[in-house]
């Protein structure tokens, strides 16, 4: 199946279609954006549709509500979520100013950024996500004080 994004008149994407891959295939097996792009045009009329790719190998980044096209860089951008966070002009995507503390899912511990911790102190940011509704716990050797600072999302 292939994406397509339904661009607004400020290249603001307000809807992603799914379109079979029998339509936007030509006679010789190629994929054709533009055959979508026709077809998506004698269903719903003229507008600004693009394709793009759950494999992020076209537009940069799967395009989704909200995100901008750019047409210059030819890709799709997510809103800014943080002022902090500067955009990188390789991937088009919004980065924190600091490294998160590791990989996401290691060790089963997850990370989400606090802008206001960072604005209060620049060295920090990224805060442990602990979810207590499904018992994840630190092991018996770690005291309660030596915990790190955590965000408890509800169930």
């Amino acid at each position: 199946m292939a994406h397509f994004a339904v661009l607004d008149e400020s290249n603001i994407v307000t809807q992603v279609l799914v379109v079979s891959d029998d339509v936007i295939t030509d006679e010789n097996g190629v994929e054709q954006e533009q055959l979508g792009i026709d077809f998506l045009t004698g269903l719903l009329g003229v507008g600004t549709y693009k394709k793009t790719s759950y494999n992020e190998n076209i537009r940069k980044n799967y395009a989704g509500i909200g995100y901008s096209y750019d047409d210059s860089r030819d890709a799709f951008i997510a809103p800014k979520e943080y002022s902090s966070w500067v955009f990188d002009e390789y991937t088009c995507r919004w980065t924190a100013p600091i490294t998160r503390p590791r990989e996401e899912g290691v060790d089963g511990r997850w990370f989400t950024w606090d802008e206001d911790a960072y604005q209060a102190d620049n060295t920090t940011g990224w805060i442990e996500v602990i979810n207590e509704h499904y018992g994840i716990d630190y092991p018996d050797s770690r005291h309660d004080d030596e915990r790190p600072t955590h965000l408890k999302l509800n169930p």
